[in-house]
């Protein structure tokens, strides 16, 4: 059974989703990282980069702890052969998309939300900077969604998954989906696929009433 140590946030979801897609036997763990626990020794000797999610589980006799949500991603589709082509075509554009949303949707959704947010001063520029990144990017997903039903074309895969984390927690980063129509129709059918339904109550289930 796998183990995922995991809070509702962006990136945490989309091992919960892929679990629940793919049918697997898991245990939910909570990681509070609003009161620091990804900071704990226990923690950090899963993740020495402190951060959720992290997956274990017992591989050939050998037990593993992965962290990264893309790798996390890649590692349970390529070890139950689903979300994920064989196509050599088809399964470069899902990582394309992986890179993508991980060099470029996720940070600029996160520095966007943190200087608009949490940091302890305003500055304008890097709120200007990082929300405008986080619009830009979010249009070029909406270009790529004008032509394809899903985000690496026909076929549902991890890269959907991938993306649905911070387009879910949009607005954290100050940003909707107004002018994004291609982007609201993707997300609104992942919405309402059971798998996904089923992960948001699982992760929200970890989150303490504020």
């Amino acid at each position: 059974m796998y183990q995922l140590h995991a809070f509702a946030t962006p990136n945490s979801i989309k091992p919960v989703i892929a679990l629940e897609e793919l049918g697997l036997a898991y245990e939910l763990h909570g990681v509070n990282v609003r009161k620091g626990e990804q900071r704990s020794s226990q923690f950090v000797a899963l993740n020495p980069n402190g951060k959720v999610p992290v997956l274990t589980v017992n591989d050939g006799g050998n037990t593993i702890a992965l962290t990264e949500s893309a790798a996390i991603l890649v590692y349970l589709a390529e070890r139950h052969g689903a979300l994920l082509p064989t196509d050599a075509a088809a399964r470069a554009r899902v990582f394309e998309q992986l890179f993508f949303h991980a060099s470029a949707i996720s940070p600029a959704f996160g520095q966007a939300g943190y200087f608009q947010k949490l940091a302890p001063e305003v500055l304008p520029h890097a709120v200007e900077r990082f929300h405008g990144e986080a619009l830009r990017t979010l249009g070029l997903l909406d270009g790529v969604l004008s032509k394809h039903a899903f985000v690496a074309g026909e076929a549902y895969s991890i890269a959907d998954i991938a993306h649905f984390g911070w387009i879910w927690r949009r607005a954290f980063a100050g940003v909707d989906l107004d002018s994004s129509p291609h982007v609201a129709r993707w997300f609104d059918a992942m919405s309402r696929r059971p798998a996904v339904l089923r992960a948001i109550a699982r992760v929200e289930a970890l989150a303490p009433p504020a």
